[in-house]
């Protein structure tokens, strides 16, 4: 997958009367050069966060394609695309949390299954999504993105002692949540 000969046209941007972005020769050789060393890892990383290939590869590409729409101004584009694929990931999430609501609210009227304990069932993404946007961001891109602590020190613009400790607190806050969870 490339970006070959497309030539970017946010539906965004044209549907607002926004003017496309326009590319210079280097630009597109930088946005094509980004996209084949990222892509496969922003979809991994994706798929791990949603549990789906299809999701994976279809939040990649929206977050690839959020990135051109603004690519004439950014200092770190990676960094761009991957806080972009975070706050997809978290719409996701909402999504299909009401969806889960949903059915919830459908077949609550049904027997209840007699082994089922809720008590033991914990729900990882919404402790993840309870977490404040500051210790949430860190978390996923060093826990679940793989990347070290000076990578997301640089993509988050913030100290590298500064995100030890925010990983500090964060897993503090989801050791406590699951405690109560299973009390």
């Amino acid at each position: 997958m490339t970006l070959g000969s497309v030539t970017p046209q946010p539906t965004s941007a044209v549907s607002k009367g926004t003017p496309v972005p326009t590319f210079s020769k280097a630009d597109w050789a930088a946005a094509e050069e980004l996209f084949s060393s990222s892509y496969p890892r922003l979809a991994g990383w994706v798929r791990r966060l949603v549990d789906d290939d299809e999701t994976a590869h279809e939040i990649a590409s929206e977050a690839f394609t959020r990135l051109l729409a603004r690519w004439s101004g950014l200092d770190n584009p990676q960094s761009y695309v991957y806080m972009i694929a975070t706050n997809l990931v978290r719409d996701h999430w909402r999504k299909t949390g009401r969806e889960r609501n949903a059915i919830k609210i459908m077949t609550a009227a049904g027997s209840a299954d007699p082994a089922y304990h809720p008590a033991q069932d914990v729900d990882v993404r919404a402790l993840i999504q309870s977490l404040p946007e500051r210790l949430r961001s860190p978390f996923l891109l060093h826990y679940y993105g793989g990347f070290g602590l000076k990578e997301v020190a640089a993509m988050l613009g913030r100290p590298e002692g500064t995100i030890k400790a925010d990983l500090f607190h964060a897993r503090a806050r989801l050791k406590a949540a699951l405690g109560e969870a299973r009390d």
